[in-house]
């Protein structure tokens, strides 16, 4: 039989199907883990809601967060907790030290911040390659979000069940607590993949959520492999769509006519962020 590692994101598709699963299919592997990776800019809601999950569901999440090493070695991972989880993007910053800003260019950031740690976490237990399922939170009726080349991935709310987003809330609805985030927010912060109208809202109402990428500009716009080379003068890295900046992203906050992210108004693109960020694990 095979081991199976469940990607529990910390939102409510793949919280539900943890749940699902411990309940419903335990008996088709031999030893099931479930990991949730914190890159320490993630919503407080986000993290109190994975606790509770653990709490009330008894899933016994094994938190965990990158540890970047210089040079050729691989991120690696230490085990946290609900009161030891980064808040203030400690292993965000680790990464971006070393590999630079993320954004559509360099799509870096969940590579480092979440598989890699969960893929040192697989070695550590001893799996092997072919020896293990990997299962990540897409529904039914996101699909195209598939991995082309899924590897040990494994899909159940499309291969095992047929679960909707309108089955996702329905079974929250029956819960005793939720996930408290509007679904423009997100389990990230600020994340890079949001549309613009969603960015310019969380801007709105939270601006100080935008301190830690507007450091992060500032200190490391110039870390990267492209800067071993000739670029053009007063280049950086920025995280944002069109290569704004944060302080870009606060001027069009600032000058344009935009709504709250219900309405077709700036910005109908989502971009891919759901309301969390699954990762791919191409590599496994």
């Amino acid at each position: 039989m095979k081991n199976l590692l469940i990607s529990f994101s910390g939102g409510e598709t793949s919280a539900m199907m943890t749940s699902m699963i411990l309940k419903l299919a335990l008996e088709r592997y031999e030893k099931t883990v479930v990991v949730f990776a914190n890159t320490g800019e993630e919503n407080e809601a986000t993290l109190q809601f994975v606790a509770e999950c653990d709490r009330q569901f008894q899933f016994g999440t094994v938190w965990l967060e990158a540890v970047v090493h210089p040079g050729r070695v691989g991120t690696m991972y230490k085990m946290v907790n609900v009161q030891t989880a980064a808040r203030h993007g400690e292993p965000y910053e680790a990464v971006i030290q070393k590999y630079g800003i993320p954004n559509n260019k360099f799509p870096h950031c969940t590579r480092e911040l979440k598989e890699r740690p969960i893929k040192a976490l697989i070695d550590t237990l001893g799996w092997r390659k072919g020896d293990y399922h990997i299962a990540v939170g897409i529904r039914a009726d996101e699909a195209e979000r598939r991995s082309k080349n899924p590897g040990a991935i494994i899909y159940p709310f499309l291969d095992w069940w047929q679960v909707t987003k309108k089955d996702v809330n329905k079974f929250w609805a029956a819960q005793s607590f939720r996930l408290r985030l509007a679904g423009y927010q997100g389990n990230c912060k600020w994340c890079w993949k949001k549309s613009d109208r969603k960015l310019l809202t969380i801007l709105d109402e939270a601006p100080e959520k935008f301190d830690f990428p507007a450091r992060m500009e500032a200190q490391y716009g110039l870390v990267g492999p492209e800067f071993k080379k000739t670029i053009a003068p007063g280049y950086h890295r920025t995280f944002f769509r069109s290569n704004r900046s944060v302080r870009e992203l606060q001027m069009l906050h600032d000058t344009t006519e935009w709504t709250h992210p219900d309405n077709d108004a700036l910005d109908v693109e989502d971009g891919g962020c759901k309301e969390s960020c699954e990762v791919n694990f191409e590599e496994v």
